[in-house]
C-alpha cells in the first residue's frame, strides 16, 4: 500500500501584491507534493509569464471565487484579498467545507470577525489566520524562558516598528490607506495591516490572544500622509490580568528598521525580531544570549493539520485580542494630521520614491517599546491626549 500523501487541491484568491509571496510558497509546497494549485481567483487573470513556474500544470482562473471552488473541487483555499472582502470569501469557502489560510487582518470589523468565526465553526473547517510570526520557533522558546522565571516578574510587553513606505504605496490599490470606502469599513491603518504582526505578536507573547483577554485599549492615531488611515500610531492594550502591552509603529521612518517585540521583566528582558526569528535574552547575572530559531510555514502547518499530524498554529480565536484592537482603531476618532513641521519629504532615490518622514520618529518608536508609554506620554509635541476605548 502506498504511503505517498495525496496533494491537497488548493485555490489562491489574490495572487498579486502580497499574493505573489503566497504563489511562490504554494509552488514550493507543490514541489514537495503537499498541495496542488488548481485555481486562481483574480479580477485580471495572471499572464503566462506570471504562471511560468506552473507550466504544464496551469491552474484554472476565474474572478468568481465560489464558482472556482465548485469547479475545481478544491479542499483548501488561501485568501489574500483586500481586507473588506475577507469575511464574505471566508464564508463562501466555509459553505463549501473548504479549509482556509486567511490573511491578516481576518476581518475589517469585530462584528464581521464574529460572523466569520461562527461560519467556520458551524462548517467544521480548519481556518488558519496568516500571522506568520506565530509559526516562529522563537515563540515557544521565549515562553519557556519566561516560564522558568529567568526574567523575574513580567512587567509588560512593548513592540516597535519603523518602516519606510513611499507615496506610491498609497496609490497601489483603491483601498490603500482608507478607513472606509463609502459605507464599507476597510481599516487599512499601520497598526491593523502593515505592522499588524507587531501588535499580534506582542499580544501572543503576553499570553493574551483571545478577545476575553482584553480589558482596555488606548489608541493614538496620526498621519503624515494625505490619507484617511493612520501611518504613525501607538496603542496600549491592558489585559484582564493587568499587563500593559504597547505598540509604537510608523511607515514614515527616518531609516527602515526590523520590527521587534520586547518582553520586560524585573530581572531582565527578551527582544524578539520576529521577521528574522532572532531572540536576544538579557538578564541579571548573565551575559547576553542570542539565538536564531526556525519557523513553521502556516500553509504547511494547515496541510499537516488536515492530515492529523499537527495542531493548527493560528486558529481564529487566538486573534480575537488583535481584532479588538482593529475595532478600537476603527471606532476611534479620525487620525490626526501631523502639523507640517513634524515631517518632511525625502526625494526619490534609486530604491524608493518620494516619501514623507516624521522627524525623530525612529527614536520615539524605540522609546515607546522601551518604556511602554504612548506618544503623548513621551512628551511628543504633536501627540494629543490619549483616546481610551473599553472593549
Amino acid at each position: 500500500m502506498s504511503t505517498t500523501p495525496t496533494p491537497v487541491p488548493l485555490v489562491l484568491a489574490g495572487a498579486r501584491g502580497h499574493g505573489r509571496w503566497h504563489l511562490a510558497n504554494i509552488r514550493r509546497l507543490q514541489h514537495k507534493g503537499l498541495v496542488r494549485l488548481v485555481g486562481i481567483c483574480e479580477l485580471n487573470p495572471l499572464t503566462e509569464d506570471e504562471l511560468a513556474p506552473f507550466a504544464g500544470e496551469l491552474p484554472v482562473q476565474s474572478s468568481d471565487f465560489g464558482e472556482l471552488l465548485d469547479s475545481t473541487g478544491a479542499r483548501a483555499a488561501v485568501i489574500c484579498t483586500p481586507i473588506q472582502t475577507h469575511t464574505e470569501l471566508a464564508l463562501a469557502a466555509a459553505a463549501r467545507s473548504v479549509h482556509l489560510l486567511l490573511e491578516k487582518p481576518p476581518a475589517a470589523t469585530y462584528a464581521d470577525f464574529e460572523r466569520m468565526l461562527t461560519g467556520v465553526r458551524s462548517a467544521g473547517i480548519a481556518c488558519q489566520v496568516g500571522f506568520q510570526s506565530f509559526g516562529s520557533h522563537a515563540v515557544p522558546a521565549i515562553r519557556e524562558v519566561v516560564g522558568s522565571g529567568a526574567l523575574g516578574t513580567v512587567l509588560g510587553i512593548g513592540a516597535a516598528g519603523a518602516w519606510v513606505r513611499d507615496d506610491a504605496y498609497y496609490r497601489r490599490a483603491p483601498w490603500a490607506g482608507r478607513r472606509r470606502i463609502g459605507t464599507v469599513d476597510v481599516v487599512d491603518g499601520v497598526l491593523t495591516n502593515p505592522l499588524a504582526h507587531a501588535v499580534a505578536t506582542a499580544l501572543e507573547l503576553a499570553g493574551a490572544g483571545t478577545a476575553d483577554d482584553v480589558a482596555v485599549i488606548e489608541t493614538e492615531l496620526f498621519r503624515a500622509h494625505d490619507i484617511e488611515a493612520d501611518d504613525t500610531s501607538s496603542v496600549r492594550i491592558t489585559t484582564t490580568g493587568g499587563l500593559p502591552v504597547t505598540a509604537s509603529v510608523t511607515l514614515c521612518a527616518e531609516q527602515a528598521g526590523e520590527p521587534y517585540v520586547i518582553v520586560h521583566g524585573d530581572r531582565g528582558r527578551i527582544t524578539f525580531w520576529y521577521k528574522q526569528d532572532r531572540v536576544l535574552v538579557q538578564r541579571a547575572g548573565h551575559g547576553p544570549e542570542e539565538a536564531v530559531h526556525g519557523r513553521t510555514d502556516l500553509l504547511e502547518n494547515l496541510v499537516e493539520h488536515l492530515a492529523g499530524r499537527a495542531e493548527l498554529l493560528v486558529p481564529p480565536h487566538r486573534t480575537g485580542a488583535f481584532m479588538r484592537v482593529v475595532e478600537a482603531v476603527r471606532t476611534a476618532p479620525e487620525p490626526v494630521a501631523l502639523p507640517p513641521g513634524a515631517w518632511h519629504t525625502e526625494p526619490a532615490t534609486v530604491s524608493t520614491g518620494a516619501r514623507r518622514v516624521v522627524r525623530g520618529i525612529d527614536a520615539l518608536v524605540a522609546a515607546g517599546a522601551d518604556t511602554l508609554m504612548l506618544f503623548s506620554e513621551l512628551g511628543v509635541p504633536w501627540a494629543l491626549p490619549t483616546e481610551v476605548s473599553s472593549s
